[in-house]
């Protein structure tokens, strides 16, 4: 099955692997919305092909995110793909994290989550097809120390993919969950900067510092996880479901 004619839509879209995503998916004939919080970035995605369009939201507000995809649903049509890629990390010790911090890290990682699928779902029940796509991290496989708020959440990610596929299991709906090392995007070099700052260490040693746990020695590029996306809404990905999909070069 081609995904030539879907709709598609893809949150975090405006930059990093959520653009990845979007133009692999419009390359391979889908109708995609890229959903975001800043205009100018989704604006400069959706300039690169004829196929992809743009919508402002923070997935945090459920409202929000309800009504942005009823307006991508009346451009575009019905939703039968959706990828909860938005996400954010913070890192603090965790003896200093603060509630507020924990329920930001909850409320994007997690929370968005459950918000986008939860749009996208009605449509893909009316058609008896859909996929429902997370952006995890091997945070949600393993624990690294510094970001226990970011690692909760990015757990419970692959604790309600595997909850949600069971419930849908025969409704010819997937939910899986794409769980990579750190990948070469803008977020991971403004870590980079965090950890050099706090630590003193240059740049290029912080950079050593994280690819280390990579058995390859390297971070993973937006390419392989819009390749990964692009193969779980396949026919041939049909049996793929609850599953959390890593991409880490062995490191899980």
């Amino acid at each position: 099955m081609s995904i030539a004619g879907k709709h598609v839509v893809v949150t975090g879209g405006g930059t990093g692997v959520g653009a990845a995503i979007a133009e692999a998916m419009a390359h391979a004939g889908a109708k995609v919305t890229v959903v975001g919080r800043r205009e100018a970035p989704l604006r400069e995605v959706a300039g690169k092909h004829k196929f992809i369009g743009w919508k402002c939201c923070d997935v945090t507000d459920a409202e929000a995110v309800r009504a942005t995809f009823g307006e991508a649903r009346a451009l575009d049509g019905p939703i039968e793909i959706v990828v909860a890629n938005a996400g954010a990390a913070e890192s603090v010790p965790f003896a200093k994290m603060t509630p507020d911090h924990l329920n930001a890290m909850l409320n994007v990682n997690l929370a968005g989550v459950v918000n986008v699928w939860q749009a996208a779902l009605p449509d893909m029940q009316h058609a008896g097809w859909g996929r429902l796509i997370a952006v995890a991290s091997t945070a949600g496989l393993k624990g690294y120390p510094y970001v226990s708020g970011y690692c909760a959440a990015k757990h419970g990610v692959v604790g309600l993919t595997r909850s949600v596929a069971m419930e849908l299991g025969n409704s010819g709906i997937t939910a899986n969950a794409i769980c990579p090392g750190f990948v070469d995007t803008p977020m991971l070099d403004r870590s980079i900067t965090n950890i050099a700052e706090k630590t003193g260490m240059d740049e290029a040693k912080a950079r050593a510092s994280l690819t280390r746990g990579n058995p390859q020695g390297r971070f993973i590029e937006v390419d392989e996880v819009a390749g990964a996306a692009l193969w779980l809404c396949e026919d041939v990905a049909r049996s793929v479901n609850g599953h959390a999909m890593t991409l880490s070069g062995g490191e899980v």
